[in-house]
This record gives C-alpha cells, structure tokens and sequence, in this order.
C-alpha cells in the first residue's frame, strides 16, 4: 500500500535540489523517513553553539531567518529560508557546533532529514556531492539556481546578477586586530593575550612573518584535553604552514580557500605569501558577518518587512554596502544595477504595504512612476522622491473619486519613503499632488500640452517626465504614456531644436584658466554644484540625441550614450567618452555625499585633491564637446 504522506513530502522535494539529483527510489526512501515539524513564529529550531542535530532542514511552508550573533549577543538576520530551502547542513559534514541561529520568522512547516540516511546517498551520488560541494564554497543553499534565486527580482519583471556580482565582487573585511607572539611564547601567556584582546586566534612569526596559527579549536583539542601542558611552547599546537592570501580577497575565494585546505582562518599578508608581514586575518564568522549585507539578503528582508521601521533599517545596510562596493572600486554598472533594484523593491514594498491599509481594493488598475535619478537608475543616495501615478481611464462622473482614492494612496507611500529616507521633492513634484496624478488620458493630454505649448518650465517637466521608470503596478498604462509621447514627438523638429537649447543651459563648469565655477551666492556660496554644472549637462544630452533617434525603454545616461556610440559609430569616441564621464561624475558624486554625509551635490573644492580636480577638468571637457555637438547638429544656442 503506498504512503501517502510520503509520496507527497517525495513530490514536493524533488522540486529542489539537492534532492531532485536522486533517483526516484532513493526519493521514496528519503521521504519516508523524513519528520513533518510545525513551528509558532519565533520559535528556534536550533541556536549556536549548539549541538549539530542528527537531521537538517528544508522549508516547506513559512520562513526562516539564520541569524548571527553579535559581540553585544544580539542576534542579527544574515539570510532567510523560504520554500525549498535548505539549512543546517554544513555542520552535519564538517563534524561542528552551529554557528548561527534559525529562527522561524512566521508559522512554519519544516522537514527535517536524518543526516544517515542522506549521507550515503551524497557519497555515492556524484551530482549530489557536487552541489554540495558547491554550496558549501559559494555559502549559497542552491548553487545551481544562481540565475534564477540568485537575482534580484521585481514584480513584473528583474535584472539578474551573475554570481560573481553577488560573491566574487563582494569584499570581505579584513580584521587588523591581531594578536602576534614568537614561537617560543608559552601556551598560557599567548592564551592570556588572547583572552585580553578578546580574540579567537593567535599568529605565530618569525620577523614579523607567519609561521604559524593557532585558534580557539587548537586549544580545546590539544590543551583543554590534556594532550600538552599550557606552559609548553606555543609552537607545539600551532597549525603550520599557515594559509595566507593578499588584502584583496573575497568572499567566494575565502570560501573556496577554507574548503580545499579544511581551515577556518586565512592569514592576510602584504603579497599574499608568508614571505611577507602579517597585514590581517580573515575567520569564517568574518565571511558570515559580511553576508548580512549581500544584495540577496537584503531583497529578502525588504520583501519580508512588515514595518516601515523595518525598511528604514534595511535601507541603512544598502548604505553598508554601497560604500562597501565604492571602496573596493567595483565598477559603477554593478553597482547601479544593484542598488537600483534594492530601491525599487524598497519602494514596492511601501505600495504593497500602503494597499493593505487602504479600506478598499483599488478601483481601477494603476502604476506608480519614478522619475528623475531613480527613473533613470541613477539614484544611489538619499536624494529627493521624485514620483508620479497614472491610473486607467474611467467614465467623467467617477473621474474625481478614483483620482481621490490614488491620492490618499499617494499621500501614505510618499509619508513612508520620507521616514525611510526619501525627503519629499520641494516643489511636490510627487504622486500626491492632483497634477501628477492623472488618467491616462489626462496624462497624453498632459503631455500633447508640454510639447506644443514649449515654454522653458514646459520643456523642463517634459525632461523630467522622460526620464520614468514603472515601479508598481499595470506596465500597460506607462507603455501608452510612451508610445503616445514618440508618437507627438515624431518629426516635432522644432521641439527637439527648443529641447537642445535647453540642454546647453549649463555650459561647461570652468572659467578662465580651467578654474571651477563655484556658487556665487546663498547657502552653499563658494562650493561646486556637481550636480547641475557636471551631471546634468551630461543627462540632458543623452536624453535628447536618444529621443532624436527614437529609441524607447532607455533611462540610464550611461547606457543612452552606448547606445548613441553603436547608432552613430562615426561619433563612437565621443559618446564613450560622456558615457564615462557620466558614471565617474555620478561615483565622484556618491562618494562625497557618503563622506559629508549628505547628498554629494556641492561640494568644498579645498577637500579636493589635485588628482581629483584633474579627474573632474577631463570629464567637463566631454561636457563641452558634447554640447558643440549639439549646438551644430540643432543649430542652436541656449536662450532665456
């Protein structure tokens, strides 16, 4: 007679590996085995230091969070498990203790597995073996599915990241506080040291060169069990030739490292040798530590958050890690992409969120626009919220109810993005305002107006309107705003010749003697203006030789100006040249908000160094031969 709580636990896992690697009958015999355990929220299924049980786990309904825990015994999230995720495996094969807590974050399910049953099936079953080898160096529950779990995903639709963006990308921290002692130090008095520096390692060197390490394991297993006496040398427990590797490690090659030499610590050295002087060392709980700011875990934790508080929380670790990336001078179209989807999740998750507490289901279907910086993928820091909200035709009579609806819905999700970090736009230019939150047809009227009745402040919120991006809800509303906006636009040489004035408004931002024009009045008298002398030019370029060429679905300056190299090849090095500048300016720009902490826009050219300046004059000379292109191709100058 078949079984058929197990046939059913035998169909839900072979949806996820490693146990869709088995064959059929080694499925069966799994799922017969396996416990079914429900869980309250909050309850914790293992904690750590903890005693590796005999089974592991696997979600089946619910979620999990894997926590570490602080130096202040706090415990902090570094991953969550959903359906099909597997945890607390690692221990069951390396022979330890858990090093971090799971906790269950709502009402769960959980299958656990005894780890004899499943240990013989991995050794004999070389796929099995691989993927858990593979998991175990890329710290990553489903390493086959890099390209599917690994990405991170919006409602309608995602950018994906390559494992490397994810991992080989991402530094580790390397820890400085280091306890060094000669090989002739005695046990106690290097286990004293350590103890006082509260440290879980000790280098040993000669002339300031490992030769040697000893850690916390090395003490229970030699000293703690009487093998050797503590007033013994230090030598004789030490763990030799020591692992070493340059500053410039990531995560992915400690991983790897750790695995194929079966050690828990890497030496940090000035060339990577123990040849060199010791610089640092990295641990495995460093390589834990840092995973609670990968991009992955992030988009977890926002899609989970059930608070506003939360997300405030979550956008401070964004920060984390983009000043991470800047450091380890990733290049600025990972970074972009990155952190542009964890903003945009962020401001997803506030609609979902802002719905829930609305008394009733929208009455028609909606989007909600970016514009601005975050349209174009640009955003990094905390800048304005520049947004607006297009919702689907209805009859005259119920035109001014449903706009009533979206603007009390507007209103919430604008107040929480100002608590998370988004300061509301000071002339409103946001979804909260009746003029911004508009029919469809309203907003193709709207538009047909910015482009016959082209005034200065026409053509200046139909540049900022071109630059939108969805951010929730129906896409088929945005795609007519921009089929109807190519369409006005075709042939509309006019309008294009009124858009280039207004895009050399900003000439090149030096003087006489290539010196930087700084503000000459107000509050930020005597600084340099980043943003409208350096950024904007660029942007409002690339806008309007992308539109010339009608080519939709484009946002982002970089990419406009690739683009425009491939379209025109004759104008190649040009283009490639404010496609550079424009992500150096916009990286210049990131790194300086995040050192003034503010956002980046003016800045003290005294703090400036002379390399820095260097790097910024080559970038406004594209400016300038960017904007002669421009004069002569629309024959036109700017005018007031």
């Amino acid at each position: 007679m078949t079984n058929t709580i197990a046939a059913r636990i035998s169909d839900f896992l072979s949806n996820f590996p490693p146990f869709s690697l088995l064959e059929k009958d080694q499925l069966i015999k799994i799922a017969s085995v396996v416990r079914v355990n429900y869980y309250e929220q909050g309850k914790a299924i293992f904690t750590k230091n903890e005693k590796a049980h005999d089974f592991f786990y696997i979600v089946h309904k619910g979620a999990v969070d894997l926590q570490k825990v602080t130096e202040n015994q706090e415990p902090e999230t570094i991953d969550k498990c959903d359906e099909g995720d597997v945890f607390g495996l690692r221990p069951l094969f390396a022979g330890e203790n858990y090093q971090i807590n799971a906790v269950t974050d709502e009402e769960s399910v959980v299958y656990a597995i005894p780890i004899n049953e499943f240990k013989p099936l991995a050794i004999s079953n070389e796929q099995v073996g691989n993927f858990l080898m593979e998991s175990f160096a890329s710290n990553t529950r489903n390493p086959y599915s890099i390209d599917h779990r690994g990405k991170l995903i919006s409602e309608e639709e995602g950018i994906g990241f390559k494992k490397e963006a994810l991992f080989d990308l991402h530094p580790i921290p390397i820890v400085k506080k280091i306890v060094t002692v000669s090989p002739e130090t005695s046990i106690k008095k290097a286990a004293t040291l350590m103890s006082k520096k509260r440290v879980g390692s000790v280098i040993v060197v000669v002339d300031k060169k490992p030769v040697g390490i000893v850690t916390d394991v090395n003490f229970r297993e030699e000293v703690v069990t009487g093998n050797i006496s503590i007033d013994d040398f230090i030598s004789d427990i030490m763990i030799s030739p020591v692992i070493c590797h340059s500053k410039k490690i990531t995560i992915a090659q400690a991983q790897l490292m750790m695995m194929k030499h079966n050690i828990n610590h890497i030496c940090i050295t000035k060339d990577g040798t123990p040849n060199t002087k010791v610089k640092g060392i990295v641990s495995e709980h460093d390589i834990m530590v840092s995973q609670g700011n990968n991009p992955s875990v992030l988009m977890k934790a926002i899609n989970r958050a059930n608070s506003t508080s939360k997300l405030n929380r979550i956008r401070s670790k964004i920060m984390l890690l983009l000043e991470g990336y800047l450091k380890s001078n990733i290049p600025l179209t990972h970074i972009s992409k990155i952190i542009f989807e964890l903003n945009d999740a962020t401001i997803k998750r506030t609609i979902q969120r802002c719905l829930l507490k609305m008394d009733t289901p929208p009455p028609v279907q909606f989007a909600w626009m970016s514009l601005g910086s975050q349209g174009r993928k640009e955003q990094l820091l905390h800048t304005d919220q520049d947004n607006a909200l297009v919702f689907e035709d209805v009859p005259e009579e119920k035109l001014e109810e449903t706009r009533a609806y979206f603007l009390k819905l507007a209103t919430k999700v604008t107040k929480r993005l100002n608590i998370i970090g988004y300061d509301f736009c000071p002339a409103d230019m946001m979804a909260r305002n009746p003029q911004y939150c508009l029919s469809t047809s309203e907003w193709k009227d709207q538009f047909s107006k910015w482009v016959t009745a082209s005034g200065n402040d026409e053509i200046l919120l139909c540049q900022i309107f071109f630059d939108f991006d969805i951010a929730f809800g129906d896409s088929r509303l945005t795609n007519a705003i921009s089929d109807h906006i190519f369409d006005i636009l075709k042939g509309n040489k006019v309008f294009l010749s009124k858009l280039a004035a207004q895009a050399l408004r900003n000439p090149s931002p030096l003087g006489f003697f290539r010196q930087f024009l700084v503000e000459q009045d107000g509050e930020n008298k005597d600084f340099f203006d980043i943003k409208k002398r350096g950024i904007m030019p660029l942007t409002d370029a690339g806008r309007l030789l992308i539109l010339e060429h009608r080519v939709k679905n484009i946002s982002n300056t970089a990419e406009r100006f690739e683009k425009l190299a491939q379209l025109e090849p004759n104008n190649k090095e040009i283009y490639d040249a404010c496609a550079y500048s424009s992500k150096a300016l916009i990286k210049f720009r990131t790194k300086q908000g995040l050192l003034n902490k503010d956002s980046g826009r003016f800045i003290n050219l005294e703090y400036l160094s002379k390399e820095d300046k260097i790097k910024l004059k080559r970038c406004f000379k594209t400016i300038k031969e960017i904007q002669e292109l421009i004069k002569l191709r629309f024959e036109t100058t700017y005018y007031l």
